[in-house]
Formats: structure tokens, sequence, C-alpha cells
């Protein structure tokens, strides 16, 4: 299939009308006709109802023009990427856990390109199994995660070695001064809940069960599983959460929340893709490694 039959295709969706559309394309009718034919040929289905004017769509062309719509964008998004990316030099792909992405990541990178001078970045804000399989697919060079001994990460270390480089707690916050809303269940107070299986509920779910944890009842969860939705839901007064101390600080600061339980403590992990052993990845390893040990000899 010829990629252009699917921006002719998505033309005659516009127009209507094989004239306009060919005019449009640069091409004569017969020609214009011709490609939007070998599609329908190629797809072994009838997009167009050709004896109706102006002319419209099938439902078979109904349904293809979204498929169609949708490999366009990403085609055109993937190349306009490629294109900057040869534009601007080098460019690190990492995957990394969305709550990361707002606290740990800006100064980290600002720190490595302190270190290395100016690169590109290409970051995917994912879930972690999401990351897991992006990082394995070979996508990406790196994957920025949270660490607990307690949930075991599914990498191989010869393929997927890792650095440790930060650290964060797990902290259940809420509201301060909402006696009133925790009152409906005896002493209890409501929970924000993760989603079942997220990464980070996994880790609420070992942070709970630590001596002199809240006791809870489940008042709401998030199917979504984002931290930052959940962290919103905590300062309007809904009940307690767990989230990264770094996600709370601010709110932590100003008084919008409160520290309501015994902290976890993580690791903030950077994982690599030992196959992509290109030379930027190498030295974005070696200033990773250089960043780490700086913070050593400073505490």
């Amino acid at each position: 299939m010829d990629f252009k039959w699917l921006e002719d295709f998505l033309s005659l969706c516009e127009t209507h009308s094989f004239s306009r559309s060919a005019e449009q394309r640069g091409v004569t009718q017969s020609a214009f006709s011709r490609r939007i034919r070998a599609l329908e040929d190629w797809l072994g289905a009838e997009l167009l109802n050709r004896d109706s004017f102006p002319v419209t769509l099938t439902p078979e062309g109904k349904l293809f023009r979204e498929t169609a719509e949708e490999a366009v964008r990403m085609i055109q998004a993937r190349r306009a990427e490629f294109r900057h990316q040869k534009d601007s030099g080098p460019v690190i792909a990492l995957v990394a856990l969305h709550s990361l992405t707002v606290t740990f990541l800006p100064t980290w990178l600002t720190q490595l390109r302190d270190a290395l001078g100016p690169i590109a970045s290409r970051v995917k804000p994912e879930n972690y199994d999401r990351c897991i399989e992006a990082l394995t697919e070979g996508g990406y060079d790196f994957f920025l995660t949270f660490h607990h001994d307690a949930v075991p990460t599914p990498l191989d270390p010869r393929l997927y070695p890792h650095l440790a480089v930060g650290q964060d707690t797990l902290v259940a916050v809420a509201k301060p001064n909402r006696p009133a809303l925790w009152a409906t269940e005896g002493e209890a107070m409501p929970l924000l809940q993760y989603s079942r299986g997220s990464f980070l509920g996994t880790l609420a779910a070992i942070a709970q069960a630590q001596p002199g944890a809240p006791r809870v009842y489940v008042a709401h969860t998030n199917e979504a599983s984002m931290a930052e939705a959940m962290k919103s839901m905590a300062v309007e007064g809904h009940g307690i959460v767990w989230l990264p101390r770094r996600m709370v600080a601010p709110e932590l600061a100003d008084g919008r929340l409160a520290v309501v339980g015994p902290e976890l403590p993580m690791e903030i992990r950077l994982y690599r893709n030992a196959a992509r052993g290109r030379g930027l990845t190498n030295r974005v390893w070696q200033a990773a490694e250089a960043v780490v040990q700086s913070y050593s000899k400073t505490e």
C-alpha cells in the first residue's frame, strides 16, 4: 500500500469530489481515481458510493476513515520528531513514571546537561507496566522509576543494569482539620485508593501495613491511578492518600496537606537498556554515575 493513498482518501472525505481532490493532490482526475481504486482493492472493500453526488462514504469507508486519520497523524508526528532530532542533535530517549516526570526528572536533566552540554530528550510518561514494556521492546534508552525491595523489578540485571539516582518516601497525607468527614466510620479515615495493580498502589499497600499507619476505609478509587489527580482529591479534603513526598512538598510547606502516617522509603532508580550502547547513551550513564557520586561526597 502506498502512503499517499491514505492522504488521497482523506482528501476525498473532506471534499466529496474526485475533481476537487485531484486538484488538491496535484494529479489528474483519472490518476486520482486509479489510486483510490487501488486502495479499495488493497483493502478488499468499497469505501465510496460513487453513484451519489456528492460522493459519500460506505459504512466500510466511515470505519476506515478513522483508521486512516490515525495512521496519517501518527506517521506525520513521527516524521516530524525524527526531523527535529536530526536538526537538534543528540537525543536521549527515556520512559518514566508519571509522578517522576513532574518531580525528579526536570532537575536531573539539568544536572545531565550541566555535565554533558546541550542534549535533547524524548520522554514518555507512563505507568509502571508500560514503562517496562517500552524499555524491553528497545525503543527507549532509559527507565526512571521508584523501587522498594518488597516489589521485585522484572528486569534481568545483566541486560538492564540500574543506578540509584535519588531517594524519596511514600507519605500518607490529608487535608488538616477534617474530622467531620472522617467521623462517618468512627476512628477510620477515608482512603483515596489507586486502581488495582498499579505500582504506587502496591507500594501504598506496603506502607499502609506499617506499624502506626492510620485506620482507613476506601472512600474513592481512581481507576487511572494518576498521582496528581489523587493529590488534588486530598487537597480538597476527600481523604488520605499515599504520595511521593517530592510531589506534595509545596502543599506540606503551606499547610494545605499534613502527614498522617509513617513514611515508606523508596529509591529512585535509573535502568538502562544495555543493548542500546550508542555513544550518547554511554556518556549519559557515566554522567549519571558522576552525579550520584557527587551526592555521596556531600552527604
